[in-house]
């Protein structure tokens, strides 16, 4: 566990505000920080503002005709905002995106070695991370010949973030990597971060609708709700909050309820008042 005291914050969201079409406001007022060498999740459900948040850091906005119109993002000090992702990749922050993005027509080698483009550092050292990666994901050792768009689904996420690890990401923004996944998928995608994370050094900033998985395997968390960040704290403590076993993991001390039949008052009462 990361002690809070004594890290180095790496990524620093400033109360920022992002619109769509001169007119959505998605985002209302985010603020986050991500430790070196931690895992920060950025939890919540669908239509959160969790990609968005990934989105407007990566710079990957204005694809979608969205912009930040306020706030500031500050990556290791320096202002990010008028930064290209391409120039967001060469400082060594890499999104990974929801849906896994695969080359279908390549197969699965060929796609790991498009996150090496950027490289100047060599073919040895390239090829020595290529094998670095199958280390991490032996299944696509196995395929790393086959055609990515017959891979599982599990498979293409492997590819999504082996892809990312040829790139030599300091910070990896890992959009939604259980989603479509076998639970025992999910187990291994996230059991594969961690080791990232512990052996390779790597932070990363990932947006997960699933908090109860999230939350054993990060240091840190964020709840966003409406484009707001309506809590946040170490994950070990968001794991045990009553706010959050309620809404979030599904659990108060009545036992099992559901999102629904619970319903908003005590929450909108506690949490936005």
């Amino acid at each position: 566990m990361l002690d809070g005291s004594k890290t180095e914050t790496l990524l620093e969201v400033n109360n920022i505000e992002v619109i769509y079409n001169h007119v959505i406001l998605v985002l209302k007022g985010v603020s986050l920080k991500v430790a070196k060498g931690g895992i920060t999740a950025l939890l919540g459900g669908n239509g959160a503002g969790k990609s968005t948040t990934l989105k407007a850091v990566s710079n990957l906005l204005h694809s979608e005709r969205g912009e930040v119109t306020k706030g500031s993002i500050i990556y290791r000090g320096d202002h990010i905002a008028g930064l290209d992702p391409a120039d967001m990749v060469k400082r060594g922050v890499i999104q990974v995106m929801e849906g896994r993005h695969c080359f279908e027509h390549l197969t699965v080698e060929e796609n790991l070695m498009t996150g090496a483009y950027t490289r100047s550092d060599g073919r040895g050292a390239v090829a020595a991370d290529l094998e670095k990666v199958y280390a991490y994901f032996p299944r696509l050792r196995e395929r790393r010949t086959s055609q990515a768009g017959y891979t599982s689904g599990g498979e293409q996420q492997m590819v999504a973030i082996g892809r990312a690890m040829m790139a030599k990401p300091e910070t990896i923004l890992l959009d939604e990597p259980s989603m479509g996944l076998a639970p025992q998928l999910v187990e291994e995608i996230f059991g594969i971060v961690k080791s990232l994370n512990e052996q390779e050094g790597v932070s990363f900033l990932l947006a997960e609708q699933n908090t109860n998985v999230a939350l054993r395997f990060a240091h840190y968390g964020y709840i966003l709700e409406s484009g707001r960040v309506v809590m946040d704290g170490p994950a070990a403590e968001l794991r045990e909050n009553p706010d959050v076993k309620e809404f979030y993991l599904g659990m108060s001390d009545e036992g099992r309820k559901s999102f629904r039949d619970v319903r908003s008052y005590r929450r909108r009462k506690r949490w936005l008042s």
